[in-house]
């Protein structure tokens, strides 16, 4: 699904004519690729290659690297390595280099073909780490400090599901050339969620929302909103401001736990109204199940117990603990599960040797000693060397050793420790520490994929002449919520419509408050205490603007059915996203402008 939604925006952007015309906020600095930027210039715009049709315009918040396909082709991988921004990415990968220099003028069809692909695989890589990983951490977690099950689903629960909205909201806000794609990209997800998936729940099963739960979670989400757009408007935020989106997560976290508590007391007061509850169900598909490696792992060893009882030895237990595929489950799959399980085997392993998973569910709590003291060594590794794109880790302490190398000898000095004074059979007390490992390491992890998405995608935008607005609004949208999606709609069809509908609304607030405020945060420690936002034209303000439309339409339609969500109003909401993309497209292609109003 994800890849036929990417493959569908490249072949539309392919055929659609691309014409961009944006306004100059500054003056245009002289690039020293003199030789092929022309001088033409009129006013603030610049004209490259002697051609207006390929005007680009520098804006302050945007690098020399973005005007590389004004350029003609057989001097683009020069223009490449003489322009230090095409050398500033965060990730591992210098996509400029391999679009321009690597891959020919001849072979640049082959070259989009492959980072889609490699897209698709990034978002594999990041929904299997966040919900096979990063999930049971934070469940374990929570478990251990004994919190309630409302506060950890606002916390721990709302961070796992939104681990990927959020990373990839700070990678974005970690350059303002790339902030754009945030903005795109929660807003986005926000107007994909509140009216795609609100929608499909309705269609699927019919339902009454609860009252108080709706309007207070649609009140705080609309506050969200409204202080976003005003920061907009005001081209920048302090770092104040910045803090007071966590605060406002915070004090919506003290809403939710109060009205709780309040909910409880009415229902245990002899003179409260007397309320039907629903026990939680349990949702886990065969699929699903299967689909976690560490679950199959568990499966073998607890469905498949041997007649007779034998001590497997330390070999045997790591080997069956880092393979991540069930025979017997493999024979009885679909071919389309085994070429995905296929792809995704060297990722599952790579994790599964890397990060910890303490689950909370299981009477050992996945104690594994061989695997966990390995843990210790690649753990370790992993955070010295995606932090930063490896920077520290690669840095030569007295200019001698490496930090990695003393961060191996560390690990390795902990974890023949631990070997040599635990067992197989008996977790150890300070088992749970793991947890917090697994934490840590996984979201490194998440937030290094992150950072190669955002990379991608401001390459693929720089080579289609793409606002990074509609990149944040389509592809990174689309590819963080389209599993939410799906789970929502499934757990509607098994008949619990009103989990979907609060699932909705509560990831989004968490992914909006966060990502905004402690992507603007990091970016101001690392930088200065001021951030500068500049709206990328007309569309930045259609999209603020759609999002805060249908909070309004949801704040003030659905009390008008009684809170009841009918197929009707589903269809409406599906239909409103349909204009509302229809218009973004139109306004990024030239066809809706200023001037056309």
């Amino acid at each position: 699904m994800k890849s036929a939604i990417l493959t569908f925006v490249l072949v539309l952007v392919l055929c659609c004519d691309i014409t961009l015309c944006v306004e100059l906020a500054g003056l245009v600095p002289k690039h020293p690729f003199s030789p092929v930027l022309n001088s033409t210039t009129s006013g603030n715009s610049l004209t490259v290659g002697g051609s207006s049709r390929f005007g680009t315009i520098l804006k302050s918040n945007a690098d020399e690297c973005d005007v590389v396909m004004n350029v003609s082709a057989d001097r683009r991988c020069e223009f490449v390595k003489s322009t230090p921004d095409c050398s500033k990415e965060d990730g591992f990968i210098n996509y400029p280099w391999i679009t321009f220099c690597l891959f020919s003028s001849r072979l640049f069809p082959l070259a989009v073909f492959l980072y889609v692909l490699w897209l698709f695989i990034l978002f594999l890589v990041l929904g299997l780490i966040a919900s096979d990983f990063f999930c049971p951490n934070l469940s374990a977690i929570s478990s251990t400090l004994q919190l309630t099950h409302n506060v950890a689903g606002v916390t721990f629960l709302a961070l796992g599901n939104g681990a990927p909205d959020v990373f990839s909201a700070i990678a974005a806000f970690s350059q303002p050339r790339t902030a754009g794609l945030a903005i795109g990209a929660l807003f986005g997800a926000g107007i994909f969620v509140t009216t795609v998936v609100a929608g499909s729940v309705a269609l699927v099963k019919p339902f009454t929302v609860a009252s108080r739960p709706f309007l207070r979670d649609v009140i705080f989400y609309m506050a969200a909103v409204f202080w976003t757009f005003l920061i907009l408007y005001k081209g920048h935020i302090v770092l104040g401001e910045a803090l007071g989106y966590l605060s406002l997560y915070g004090v919506y976290v003290f809403v939710v736990v109060l009205s709780t508590y309040i909910y409880n007391r009415q229902k245990r007061s002899p003179n409260g109204p007397v309320h039907s509850t629903e026990d939680v169900p349990v949702f886990q598909s065969d699929d699903s199940y299967d689909d976690n490696p560490v679950r199959s792992i568990q499966a073998q060893d607890e469905e498949y117990q041997p007649l007779l009882a034998f001590t497997e030895s330390t070999t045997q237990i790591f080997l069956s603990s880092i393979n991540p595929v069930d025979q017997r489950q493999w024979r009885r799959k679909s071919w389309a599960w085994k070429a995905l399980k296929v792809l995704k085997c060297p990722l599952e392993v790579l994790l599964l040797l890397t990060v910890p998973v303490v689950d909370a569910d299981r009477e050992d709590r996945n104690w594994n000693r061989p695997l966990n003291c390995l843990h210790l060594i690649t753990s370790p590794l992993v955070c010295v060397l995606t932090f930063n794109s490896g920077a520290y880790g690669l840095y030569l302490i007295e200019g001698e050793f490496p930090v990695w190398a003393l961060t191996a000898l560390i690990g390795l000095f902990l974890a023949g420790i631990v070997f040599f004074t635990t067992s197989n059979e008996e977790r150890p007390p300070y088992h749970f520490l793991f947890s917090l490992l697994g934490f840590v390491v996984s979201a490194l992890w998440i937030n290094t994929v992150a950072s190669e998405v955002v990379s991608l995608l401001h390459m693929m935008g720089v080579v289609f002449r793409l606002s990074n607005t509609v990149l944040g609004l389509t592809l990174l949208a689309w590819g963080n919520s389209i599993g939410d999606c799906f789970a929502d709609i499934t757990i509607a069809r098994q008949g619990y419509p009103r989990m979907a509908i609060s699932a909705c609304f509560g990831g989004i607030i968490f992914n909006m408050l966060f990502g905004v405020g402690l992507g603007c945060l990091l970016n101001m420690i690392y930088h200065e205490p001021y951030l500068k936002f500049e709206p990328e034209g007309l569309l930045c303000w259609i999209l603020a603007g759609t999002l805060g439309l249908s909070l309004v339409l949801s704040f003030v339609l659905v009390p008008l059915q009684c809170f009841h969500l009918s197929r009707v109003y589903g269809a409406f909401l599906l239909l409103f996203y349909v204009v509302f993309l229809t218009v973004a497209l139109l306004t990024e292609f030239g066809k809706i402008h200023m001037g056309s109003l």
